[in-house]
């Protein structure tokens, strides 16, 4: 029970949805803490595939953290930019993402 008391019947209902709430933010934080646990043990391992499952569950998690106000975003970015820099030195400072092709014009083509 709360250290209040209730006067009123919508006031009771709030008491119980804050609690039920806490209980779902409370895992959602625990889940997180574990997997970002998972990520520093999978680094620790040396593969890099497991590595990158893991860092991609985290990085998911974390992004559904800040979009219902869990977590600050700026914690999110440090974190999400660790987890890349950790695989990247984890592969010899290489990262999967292809250059992007340019299609720019090469000069007076009509």
């Amino acid at each position: 029970m709360s250290p209040f008391m209730a006067n009123t019947k919508s006031a009771r209902k709030n008491i119980r949805k804050n609690r039920t709430r806490a209980l779902q933010n409370q895992a959602v934080k625990s889940r997180l803490k574990t997997l970002e646990k998972k990520f520093g043990t999978s680094l620790g391992s040396g593969n890099v595939e497991e590595a990158q499952e893991a860092s991609k569950l985290f990085v998911s998690a974390l992004d559904k953290a800040v979009k219902k106000s869990l977590v600050q975003r700026n914690k999110v970015a440090r974190k999400k930019a660790s987890c890349a820099k950790a695989i990247a030195d984890m592969q010899g400072g290489k990262t999967e993402v292809a250059p992007a092709a340019v299609d720019a014009p090469q000069g007076d083509e009509e």
